[in-house]
């Protein structure tokens, strides 16, 4: 973008927080490999640049939700290893194998689709088995995992496919101390045992189960490989447990369309759930629940604008949202910071979150395609 604080806002994201993260998160993972998760926009913060970011730090690999994502990527000229691991039926697994993607199954259906898709474009489909270990979401149930297993090792004699890796997701693991961890671990060991029975654990499988929190606290959860997601973008996975370091990578930040005037017993927006006190200038910020600004920010979620923080004031609307001055002067066209790193004393996307009764990965993934992502930090 040539000029861009001619927009109304912006989310800017600080490349090289996001190495920093990274290289941060690889020295805790010891010996193991790191898989950057960029789904949803890298979590909002843009998919490509933040993807060439996490490479730039250490990332060995890359992770997508879905194939389109990891598409997108290969578009881009990203040719780094990249596993997708949502996969619904009738996807192009075709154009993903051509591309050189890697794809998770949990079921033997989805498994003879991939291999499919193999036999069409003669490329043997490198597939990670995914088994359930206590989230109940994806992941094959142990009861049906030796088939999953024999089934991959049918095709994988076959050439259709090439046993890649053996995973899992923890559900617990931002809770230290929860007994589902424990659970899991044992769970997942048990999955490998009977991998490598089957004969479907050779030194070339990558064996990974650590998420963001887990990579932090669980060193016997890291195995081959650790998933890491929200806390590559600089927010903790345990934020009752500090920050470890990390550095917020994006700051959000609008320009004031206008200010105003207004005497005592105004009511501001939607239902008058705000009315002034005072004579004071009301402020109106043109960012809104289109943008991702939840609607229940009303009232509880706080800006910096002139040097101070400032309440959201009235009902959060699908454009626009009101701020309370006070008699301190700010202009039309001056900044305020929604959240950023905290540096300057605005708040934090941890604040948001807090404050909204939700978490991170919300607060930064719900910010819209009509505010653009302005990147800084790319230089060494």
């Amino acid at each position: 973008m040539d000029n861009p604080m001619a927009t109304p806002a912006q989310a800017r994201v600080d490349l090289a927080a996001i190495r920093h993260n990274v290289a941060l998160l690889k020295e805790r993972a010891g010996g193991a490999e790191l898989m950057a998760a960029v789904k949803a926009d890298a979590y909002g913060h843009g998919l490509v640049p933040s993807s060439r970011a996490m490479l730039a730090g250490g990332a060995a690999m890359l992770g997508t939700a879905f194939v389109s994502e990891a598409l997108e990527l290969r578009a881009a000229g990203i040719t780094a290893p990249v596993l997708s691991w949502l996969i619904t039926p009738g996807e192009p697994l075709d154009e993903a194998l051509q591309a050189g993607v890697e794809l998770s199954a949990s079921d033997e259906p989805l498994l003879d689709e991939i291999a499919a898709a193999a036999r069409r474009t003669g490329r043997a489909a490198r597939t990670h088995l995914e088994a359930d270990t206590g989230m109940s979401r994806g992941g094959s149930p142990l009861a049906a995992w030796p088939g999953l297993l024999r089934r991959a090792l049918e095709l994988q004699a076959e050439g259709a496919v090439e046993i890649a890796g053996l995973w899992s997701h923890l559900a617990c693991a931002d809770i230290p101390g929860h007994p589902a961890i424990d659970a899991q671990l044992e769970s997942y060991e048990t999955a490998l045992k009977l991998a490598e029975q089957a004969g479907a654990a050779g030194s070339h499988v990558i064996r990974h189960l650590a998420n963001s929190a887990a990579t932090m606290t669980l060193p016997r959860a890291h195995y081959d490989l650790v998933r890491c997601g929200i806390a590559t973008y600089g927010l903790s996975p345990i934020p009752e447990q500090g920050d470890f370091g990390l550095r917020q990578a994006m700051t959000l930040v609008a320009r004031i369309a206008m200010t105003k005037r207004v005497p005592e017993g105004s009511g501001v927006s939607y239902g008058h759930l705000y009315v002034t006190d005072r004579e004071t200038t009301l402020a109106l910020v043109p960012l809104g629940y289109a943008d991702g600004i939840l609607r229940h920010a009303t009232g509880k979620a706080e800006v910096l604008a002139g040097g101070r923080r400032r309440l959201v004031a009235g009902r959060v609307c699908m454009d626009q949202f009101v701020i309370d001055m006070g008699d301190d002067p700010l202009l039309a066209g001056e900044e305020v910071i929604l959240f950023g790193p905290g540096a300057q004393g605005e708040p934090t996307a941890q604040e948001w979150a807090d404050n909204l009764g939700t978490i991170t990965h919300e607060i930064v993934t719900r910010i819209g395609s009509r505010v653009p992502r302005v990147y800084e930090g790319w230089g060494p």
